[in-house]
C-alpha cells in the first residue's frame, strides 16, 4: 500500500508540474502512469485523468492569469468548442474498445511528438 502512495504522489508531481510548465500535458502523462504504474483499466484511467487536470488547470490558470499572459479572444471562442467537444468525446469513451481507444491515444501522442519535434 505504501509503495503504491509513492508512485500515486510521484505522478501527481509530476503531472502538475508538466501541466503547470507547458499549459496541458498533464492528461498524456497521467494516462499510461495509471495503466502502466497503477494498473487502472484503460476506460477509468482516461477518465480519471480529466478529473485530475480540472483542478491543475484551476491553479496554472490562476497563476497565467496573475502573470497576465493569457489570451482571452482565443480562449473564450476556443473554449465554446471544447466544451461541446469534450462532451461528445466524453459519451465516446465508453463506446470504444480498450485495445481501439489505446491505439487511437498512441496514434495521438505521436502525430503530437512529431509536429513539436518538426
Amino acid at each position: 500500500m505504501k509503495k503504491n502512495i509513492i508512485k500515486v504522489g510521484l505522478l501527481g508531481v509530476f503531472t502538475g508540474f508538466v501541466n503547470g510548465l507547458f499549459g496541458s500535458g498533464g492528461g498524456t502523462l497521467l494516462v499510461p502512469g495509471m495503466i502502466f504504474l497503477l494498473k487502472i483499466e484503460e476506460h477509468k484511467s482516461h477518465a480519471t485523468a480529466i478529473s485530475i487536470i480540472l483542478p491543475l488547470t484551476i491553479i496554472s490558470t490562476y497563476v497565467y492569469f496573475r502573470s497576465g499572459i493569457i489570451s482571452y479572444g482565443i480562449t473564450f471562442k476556443v473554449a465554446i468548442g471544447g466544451v461541446l467537444g469534450g462532451y461528445v468525446g466524453a459519451k465516446f469513451l465508453n463506446k470504444i474498445p480498450s485495445s481501439i481507444l489505446r491505439k487511437i491515444f498512441a496514434i495521438f501522442m505521436i502525430i503530437a511528438a512529431f509536429r513539436m519535434v518538426f
